[in-house]
């Protein structure tokens, strides 16, 4: 995994489209007095590069009826089922993240359920059978900072 040498105009586009993703390439174009198809040239170098990762809706999980965020430390049986348990781990829906972590946890998840009984269900009948030992189970009450990268300082002074 390697870094790509950004230069200040795709630093200047980054904080852009970080700040807003629907901003019109044109208005990015205006801010960095550059043309429009120099942007939508940058841009596209971004996206293949692997910089960027598209573009999409968040949909706040309380708004539809999803009230408690948890993150869970998932203890395997066999840690060699590492690759099986994260496919079935991807065919659960509340199932948001999955990481694979240093430290005392085989897998680090992060699932939001309808509420506590909601969470406990998951727990019981869709992770249990997955070939766990024991898994810790952590309770957000809310989210206090949530932002993207931070994108400053990218580009080497000469």
């Amino acid at each position: 995994m390697g870094h790509h040498q950004l230069d200040k105009l795709d630093e200047q586009i980054l904080r852009l489209i970080a700040d807003n993703a629907r901003i019109p390439f044109l208005e990015v174009a205006r801010a960095c007095n550059v043309s429009g198809a120099a942007i939508h040239q940058r841009i596209q170098k971004l996206t293949n590069l692997g910089i960027l990762k598209g573009s999409e809706f968040i949909i706040d999980p309380e708004k539809i009826g999803y009230e408690t965020c948890a993150y869970i430390g998932l203890y395997l049986k066999d840690p060699e089922q590492f690759d099986s348990v994260t496919e079935a781990l991807k065919l659960i829906p509340e199932v948001v993240e999955c990481h694979f972590t240093t430290g005392q946890y085989d897998l680090f998840i992060k699932i939001y359920a309808k509420n506590n009984h909601h969470l406990l269900n998951i727990i019981h009948d869709k992770l249990q059978p997955l070939g766990l030992s024991r898994s810790e189970t952590i309770i957000s009450f809310r989210e206090a900072i949530k932002r993207q990268m931070p994108i400053q300082d990218l580009v080497e002074e000469e």
